[in-house]
């Protein structure tokens, strides 16, 4: 459970909203009864940090976290009266974090020790998503025993994805906290998030960063990354684009995007507000053929106007006001990330134990 905990704790850090992270717990450990520190998930032994906290909102707990669920989350095959809030509401514009944990195998990950999901079965649940517009692109990462399996059988386009382990091969955990006697963190988990709590949401690493710390001295075990289906080399892709939500537009130096016309506004600077269902290029696009008088601009400011402060530059070079995709580029504005802590009868029983001390 620390594993999904530290992983959420740290996407919110970086900036995704808990509007944008769907999670699913199988259990509640933090109030279960034999929890020596009720209340509270720890993943170090120091308990210098409590994962849980006030600010942690489960989206599926319990035996809500089915293999039926989770398809469903993922191709949006709901029923009208389901909650918003419990839906991966995407489009072709969203990049989209899906973290698993929990017991697997060969080509299978448990869910509640009562039913398996097959690798097969997310690639097929990918490739609606595809058909359907539901991504731009996935970042898939699996911390389990023969985690690598996870994802060979995908085969829908932009795809990228990483496991802690090769097939016949188990993953490990980091360390035990003697309170409780048991692991807390697993190695894989544990040394994504090292690599991860040294940024921040500007930090300029990459992908290709994160993978290159994934040594065998470290995790004990081979990590797998397959690139075939993504269009991107990771070494170009930042970390930011998937675990951060990095708010703004910045100006670019490549040559602006040839217009009709420029609007003449002279020496005009404004502000105007981002609201997730637009998107401010587009209408400024829009505007392109529209003389852009200061009324305009107020229309436009109101229009985006949110509790988002995406705060937007508009001004003049010369004497021209240009709006361009080539001129200037929208940080990432809508990721959304899928935590998932799968936990088999097993393990909730040897935890459970070792809480009763």
């Amino acid at each position: 459970m620390a594993n999904v905990l530290s992983m959420y704790r740290t996407v919110k850090r970086l900036g995704i909203p808990d509007s944008q992270i769907i999670l699913m717990l199988s259990d509640d450990v933090a109030c279960n009864s034999r929890n020596l520190f009720p209340g509270s998930v720890f993943n170090n032994k120091d308990h210098a940090i409590d994962l849980y906290g006030d600010s942690v909102e489960v989206d599926y707990r319990g035996y809500e976290v089915t293999v039926e669920n989770f398809i469903r989350l993922l191709t949006d095959r709901w029923t009208e009266d389901h909650p918003k809030s419990k839906r991966l509401l995407t489009d072709e514009n969203s990049n989209i974090f899906i973290y698993m944990t929990g017991h697997g195998g060969d080509d299978f990950l448990k869910f509640q020790d009562a039913e398996e999901i097959a690798s097969e079965d997310i690639a097929d649940a990918f490739q609606q998503m595809y058909e359907k517009k539901r991504y731009k692109e996935i970042f898939f990462m699996v911390d389990t025993c023969q985690a690598n399996t996870m994802y060979s059988k995908f085969y829908s386009p932009n795809i990228l994805a990483v496991g802690s382990s090769e097939m016949d091969e188990s993953s490990y955990s980091h360390h035990s906290d003697v309170e409780i006697g048991v692991a807390v963190i697993d190695r894989f988990t544990y040394y994504c998030l090292d690599f991860l709590e040294n940024i921040d949401k500007n930090s300029t690493l990459t992908l290709q960063d994160l993978f290159d710390s994934f040594t065998f001295e470290r995790i004990h075990s081979h990590v797998g990354v397959r690139t075939d289906l993504f269009q991107r080399d990771p070494s170009e892709v930042l970390i930011t684009d998937f675990f951060a939500n990095v708010q703004n537009v910045i100006p670019d130096d490549s040559k602006p995007l040839s217009l009709s016309h420029y609007h003449h506004y002279k020496d005009y600077i404004g502000t105007a507000q981002y609201e997730q269902n637009n998107n401010v290029l587009d209408l400024a696009l829009e505007k392109n053929h529209e003389n852009f008088s200061s009324s305009k601009f107020d229309r436009l400011t109101k229009r985006f106007k949110s509790t988002n402060e995406l705060n937007v530059d508009i001004g003049s070079n010369e004497y021209s006001l240009a709006f361009s995709k080539q001129s200037v580029t929208l940080g990432l504005m809508f990721v959304v990330m899928i935590v998932l802590f799968i936990l088999s009868g097993n393990t909730t029983k040897a935890n459970y134990n070792l809480y009763n001390n």
